[in-house]
């Protein structure tokens, strides 16, 4: 059974930053790629950053210099830094996986088969 937990996220002042966890179970993930989602109230969901398979890496444009995705295989797990939090950065945040074996990032949700349930991140 693959499960995808978030965590790490929280309410911090514009220009604070977080470090979100997403820990991967049931499956090992070194080889997939797995990636970063946001959504905000309103809005549709959005990529934000993907490692991939072969560790290739890939953000959104606005996004880049502030996020970093990095994943630490042996113990299965993703993570996301971000730094410079700005008010636009307010949303839920969905860690997810793709069963595809190898291959470069992406951030085309099709692609990706399974979500975890989300950890809000708030910046005031």
């Amino acid at each position: 059974h693959v499960q995808l937990v978030e965590s790490g996220g929280g309410s911090v002042q514009s220009g604070g930053s977080l470090t979100l966890s997403c820990v991967a179970s049931g499956y090992s993930f070194s080889s997939l790629c797995m990636g970063w989602f946001r959504q905000a109230p309103g809005k549709e969901r959005e990529g934000v950053a993907a490692i991939g398979g072969d560790g290739s890496t890939g953000y959104r444009d606005a996004l880049k210099g502030r996020f970093t995705v990095f994943k630490d295989n042996a113990n299965n797990i993703l993570y996301l830094e971000m730094i410079d939090l700005k008010p636009e950065d307010t949303a839920m945040y969905y860690c997810a996986a793709s069963s595809r074996e190898g291959g470069s990032w992406t951030l085309v949700q099709g692609l990706y088969d399974y979500w975890g349930q989300g950890t809000q991140v708030t910046v005031s």
